[in-house]
């Protein structure tokens, strides 16, 4: 018997059987199961907030998901140089700060000094707003502090290779909230990474974690049966571009007990197929828009 107990078509089954997860994932098939699902529990992830609305990865931003019936509030990790995890997409701070460099040579005090929201005024001044001046750029406990227990997180670790100890501090500060739950059931946070090893370092640290993997794929999305069984050792999802998948990639993996979560979907016909073909959820700049498609149908 393999070590990992967490078989995904039967773990994720009871992974989404409570409550705690109502209005946030979808309904798994198990292998051989009609591919059906009810989509009002499609897991709506603001995208680095409501990021097509306010400046990514801020506290508005995030405020404004949650105001726009988002599901999960979603984190990119990077790690500053005193060890600190921050909300941040690039390893470099330039495209989202007025400051210039790695994330990993600053300490969080030289981060705090940066403004995380006047470059979204620059850039879409139809959108713009004088409170987005001059925001910080918010750490993982900051996030949690303001938004509680009673959100979900669905976090990613990026660039975990650059950061040693990532995967440590962030069980540490999820552990510090009591965000991991006993089981994958109860808990309020999903983690991601296209980095299988860190996936891994997660599940050695909390084997109750529920982890997705991102697939990066350059042509149409291609998946063999042995990969996907080889997936459910240790994930209870996938997520990739919505552009390289079809119907019959998402079934593939639907069939296969695993949920998938396409990014980043931003225009309502996308969704409407995306829907169509069964995805249990999707990653969205504009969760107004997914809302609004998922009360239609």
């Amino acid at each position: 018997m393999k070590r990992r107990m967490k078989i995904a078509f039967l773990s994720l089954s009871m992974f989404l059987i409570g409550s705690m997860f109502a209005g946030g994932l979808a309904s798994a098939d198990t292998k051989g199961s009609k591919l059906g699902m009810n989509t009002n529990k499609l897991a709506n992830v603001a995208h680095r907030g409501a990021s097509g609305h306010a400046p990514e990865h801020t506290i508005p931003s995030y405020k404004l998901g949650e105001e726009m019936k988002g599901d999960y509030i979603e984190i990119d990790l990077q790690m500053t140089k005193d060890g600190e995890l921050i909300a941040m997409h690039d390893e470099s701070v330039d495209r989202t700060t007025n400051g210039t460099g790695l994330v990993k040579d600053y300490t969080l005090e030289e981060i705090k000094q940066l403004d995380a929201g006047s470059w979204f005024n620059e850039k879409y001044p139809e959108k713009a707003k004088k409170s987005y001046e001059g925001l910080q750029v918010p750490t993982l406990e900051e996030v949690i502090q303001a938004f509680g227990k009673d959100a979900r997180y669905y976090i990613e670790t990026k660039s975990p290779e650059v950061y040693p100890g990532m995967e440590k501090e962030l069980l540490r500060v999820l552990e510090k909230y009591n965000l991991t739950g006993v089981n994958e059931r109860s808990s309020k946070v999903l983690i991601q990474s296209f980095s299988k090893e860190s996936l891994l370092k997660m599940e050695d640290l909390n084997p109750n974690l529920p982890l997705v993997q991102l697939i990066s794929y350059k042509e149409q999305a291609t998946i063999s049966d042995e990969e996907l069984n080889e997936l459910t050792e240790y994930a209870v999802g996938v997520g990739m571009s919505y552009t390289k998948i079809d119907e019959d990639y998402v079934q593939q993996v639907r069939n296969a007990g695993l949920h998938i979560h396409p990014y980043t979907v931003n225009e309502k016909e996308d969704m409407e197929r995306l829907l169509d073909w069964g995805v249990t959820g999707m990653f969205t700049n504009y969760p107004d828009r997914l809302n609004d498609v998922l009360k239609d149908k």
